[in-house]
């Protein structure tokens, strides 16, 4: 079952009204490094007025947000709710402020952390999470030529080539790919190919735009 992630670490930031906002977003797996990544980010902007949180994991549906002093409602809900609007998962997200002096009121400070969060996203990239098939293709070097484009005109990734005796390619694709690439792979080696399926694992593919 695939899912929606960020590919890495990212932070932007903006000015609303004199008071500075700073989005930090950081991809994790676990309630232990969502917790462990919020201390980093509270030690590293200690000063703030506000370090506003919010995470969702896969592991046990987990969501959690806090508002950090901001209104009840106002900081950590808007947060929470940009990463399930962006479909996002296995995501921390920090919303740093620094108060300017001017009052925002209600809606503003939900449209600035609201905001915050999607830059924070954008900085992080993301990413879909898909479950793809990984495979071996043993051949000899005389049809290496011919065998090691047909894994990416069949969609998938080139991970590994080893050259020894004969030549492993060793890649990863999406499953419906799998049987073309088997039947690619016999055309193309009068079936001397050898295609074997090792398992299967989770890999970041690009998410498709959105309309």
């Amino acid at each position: 079952m695939e899912y929606i992630t960020v590919r890495q670490w990212g932070q932007a930031e903006f000015v609303e009204k004199k008071s500075r906002f700073i989005g930090t977003c950081q991809p994790v797996k676990t309630e232990k490094e969502a917790l462990e990544f919020i201390a980093q980010m509270k030690g590293s902007y200690w000063d703030a007025s506000h370090n506003v949180y919010a995470y969702i994991l896969r592991e046990g549906g987990i969501q959690r947000f806090s508002d950090d002093g901001e209104p009840q409602g106002t900081a950590g809900i808007p947060v929470i709710d940009t990463l399930k609007k962006a479909g996002v998962t296995d995501a921390v997200v920090v919303a740093t402020r620094y108060f300017g002096g001017i009052l925002l009121g209600g809606g503003g400070l939900i449209r600035a952390y609201s905001h915050t969060a999607s830059i924070a996203l954008g900085a992080a990239e993301k990413v879909r999470m898909a479950e793809c098939v990984l495979g071996e293709i043993a051949c000899g070097y005389d049809s290496y030529g011919r065998v090691q484009p047909l894994v990416g005109e069949c969609g998938g990734e080139v991970d590994d080539t080893v050259f020894l005796e004969a030549v492993t390619v060793k890649f990863h694709m999406e499953p419906e790919g799998v049987e073309e690439l088997r039947r690619r792979l016999a055309d193309a080696t009068a079936g001397k190919g050898i295609l074997t399926e090792k398992g299967k694992e989770f890999f970041p593919l690009a998410v498709e735009p959105e309309a």
